[in-house]
């Protein structure tokens, strides 16, 4: 289905205006970076942008900020939930403050919502080492020095 443009042009402004805890998700998620699963970033689905979704596992993953918890946002968030549902889209919802102080418990939540791992794309391993795998580590080319 065809995405209304304010919402396209939204996901634009969204994607270049991420927050740091999107952003250091989105430097994992990136590129099938757990478990070879292909996320995007900012997705415009009817009218709603996602912070993150997985079309394989028709999963968004939504990071709640303090904002989240006050002015009715809950009850929004509630709606938007049972919409996206609707559409056979499920969300995991993770708060900022997790992804910040504890990434790997956050990746591990999203990984169990995902089922088994997916083919690595070309030239990647899914090794136990690359789980989550960050450039310049050990499992990328030229990385662990």
């Amino acid at each position: 289905m065809p995405q209304p443009k304010p919402t396209v042009a939204t996901a634009r402004h969204l994607r270049k205006e991420m927050t740091p805890p999107e952003i250091r998700l989105w430097f994992v998620l990136r590129r099938g970076g757990l478990h070879g699963f292909k996320f995007r970033r900012q997705h415009p689905v009817g009218p709603y942008v996602l912070d993150f979704y997985c079309a394989a596992a028709r999963l968004a993953v939504e990071i709640d900020g303090y904002d989240h918890c006050i002015n009715g946002r809950p009850e929004r968030d509630a709606q938007r939930d049972r919409w996206l549902l609707d559409q056979d889209i499920r969300t995991l919802r993770l708060p900022a403050q997790d992804v910040m102080q504890a990434l790997d418990g956050a990746l591990d939540a999203i990984a169990a919502q995902l089922g088994p791992p997916h083919s690595p794309p070309p030239g990647r391993s899914l090794s136990s080492g690359a789980r989550f795998a960050r450039p310049g580590g050990p499992s990328s080319p030229g990385g662990g020095r």
